[in-house]
């Protein structure tokens, strides 16, 4: 998936798993989260969709941090899973066991395909929706410490949208892609300007 799709579920899936834990989710950790795996991207050396993309290793690395904040970290956990096991392997491959296993897990119908960008169409539409309606949207307009890590996820919306690194954006997924790269970038500048105020 694109980080469109990426973040329209890891959005989705974090809020439905926040409901019945009766948690408050921090949006930004969330964006996050939903994106984290592609940071291999930005690693020399480090296969995308390798190591980073292992279920196993995160379920590994999340056990300290479930046992530290309990309920809470779910939703975190949900959101990044998810683009293992729903985003990455819909489109392509991923080395979902690794280190136990170096085999490719997916169903590769690609990430150019137009199932894939209708899909990722919808679930923008959907995500984009219930944070308006959640009023969660307005979060990332108020000042808070957790807004400076919104810059992984608006790298990875800015880099394939201006550059075309890792891949190009398709046209039709031009204004997600814009989006959120206003909503983050609105949000980073609103944190710093907080920071500068009080220096």
């Amino acid at each position: 998936m694109y980080a469109v799709g990426h973040f329209a579920l890891g959005y989705l899936t974090g809020k439905i798993a926040s409901k019945p834990l009766k948690v408050n989710i921090n949006i930004p950790l969330l964006f996050f989260a939903s994106v984290f795996p592609d940071i291999d991207i930005l690693v020399p050396g480090l296969n995308h969709r390798g190591p980073l993309h292992s279920v196993l290793l995160f379920c590994i690395l999340f056990i300290p941090i479930l046992l530290l904040y309990k309920k809470r970290a779910v939703p975190y956990f949900v959101a990044l899973l998810q683009h293992l096991l729903i985003g990455d392997y819909l489109t392509g491959g991923v080395q979902l066991l690794w280190p136990v296993s170096m085999s490719m897990y997916g169903l590769g119908s690609g990430i150019e395909n137009l199932s894939n960008i209708a899909l990722e169409l919808v679930l923008f539409a959907a995500s984009v929706t219930v944070m308006f309606k959640s009023k969660d949207v307005f979060q990332l307009f108020k000042q808070h410490p957790s807004n400076t890590i919104l810059s992984i996820p608006l790298i990875a919306v800015l880099l394939p949208t201006v550059i075309s690194y890792p891949l190009s954006v398709p046209l039709v997924l031009l204004i997600p892609h814009l989006f959120y790269f206003v909503l983050f970038s609105f949000s980073i500048l609103t944190n710093l300007k907080s920071i500068l105020t009080k220096t």
